[in-house]
């Protein structure tokens, strides 16, 4: 089988252990992120099966029109709101799915953030390489109060480890994150403008769906104190388009840490937020360390491995007649 993975921009893939999983096939890997559709129909034209991490890419009815030879579609990750499904149905090409969710990951990356914003360690590593001197005064974790918005599998940890460092912990979200709250000893917020304006740091941890989708507002992010500092590990589409950046500007929050955007990847540096200085932007990494990956694109690997051998798949379109 012709195998094309795509958006391996951290270009290791080919060196994870699962990859032995498709020795057997031509593969290639896509490195570098397609431009255009029609460079994206190029690489994707001779392939037989694509493998696509969650929402990097769309796959469209007009894409799949253009590319006769594709059988199967292994996603990287549990759903993708991207993939015309009925699209792929029609054409008779599976789409497999994940079942592993990683919490530690990106409740680690947000945990690092809040570390790296509030101690000044980016912004002094660079100065220090600068030859700049002295040092900046910093923010103190322990003591301050931590809001996290969502107090799911991520959210929990992000707690745990913010409450070994002495932080209060504030909890707002729907009433199955208050009840939570209450159940493992940290404080629901009694409103909206409590949890945004009594917070020192807040902490996104809401899955992203129609219900979420703009659900932090600027009005909730001007309630923020101007030394607040705001971290987005989550999904962009949490806070209304435009919100942050208009918000930072104002002073209210007066910092912020972000591994998400509306639009991936960044190229170029073409993103208002890495033009502030009071932000730290990440590349999306919160996911990526070698155990998920490991994990899931090791997930995804063997649903190529089952399509090959005709043996049962985790389909995403059931009722998709499959290829031969």
């Amino acid at each position: 089988m012709h195998v094309v993975i795509a958006d391996d921009y951290q270009n290791c893939v080919k060196d994870l252990k699962c990859f032995k999983t498709l020795s057997d096939h031509h593969v290639e890997l896509m490195v570098q992120p397609s431009k255009t559709s029609a460079e994206l129909v190029e690489r994707f034209y001779p392939a037989d099966v694509i493998v696509v991490v969650r929402e990097r890419i769309s796959i469209t009815e007009e894409l799949l029109e253009q590319l006769p030879n594709l059988k199967l579609i292994a996603l990287v990750g549990r759903s993708s709101k991207y993939i015309d499904y009925a699209a792929c149905t029609k054409r008779g090409i599976a789409v497999t799915h994940g079942i592993s969710g990683s919490h530690i990951a990106p409740a680690e990356c947000a945990l690092a953030l809040m570390l790296s914003a509030r101690r000044n360690v980016v912004l002094e590593a660079a100065r220090m390489k600068a030859g700049l001197f002295p040092i900046t005064l910093s923010h103190r974790l322990s003591g301050s109060t931590l809001g996290i918005y969502g107090l799911g599998d991520i959210g929990e940890l992000v707690a745990k480890g913010a409450a070994g460092l002495g932080m209060n912990i504030l909890i707002w979200g729907r009433q199955g994150s208050l009840d939570r709250a209450k159940e493992l000893g940290y404080e629901p917020a009694k409103s909206r403008e409590d949890f945004f304006s009594r917070s020192d740091i807040i902490s996104l941890h809401l899955r992203y769906n129609k219900d979420t989708l703009g659900i932090v507002k600027q009005s909730d992010l001007m309630m923020m104190k101007e030394t607040a500092l705001l971290i987005n590990t989550a999904r962009a589409e949490l806070i209304e388009s435009g919100a942050l950046e208009a918000a930072l500007t104002s002073g209210h929050p007066g910092y912020a840490a972000v591994d998400v955007y509306e639009n991936e990847p960044i190229l170029d540096g073409n993103h208002p937020l890495l033009k502030m200085d009071n932000v730290i932007c990440l590349p999306h990494l919160g996911w990526a360390d070698h155990d998920t990956f490991e994990l899931y694109f090791g997930e995804a690997f063997e649903q190529v491995d089952r399509f090959v051998k005709g043996q049962t798949l985790r389909l995403l379109n059931p009722d998709v007649v499959l290829q031969k």
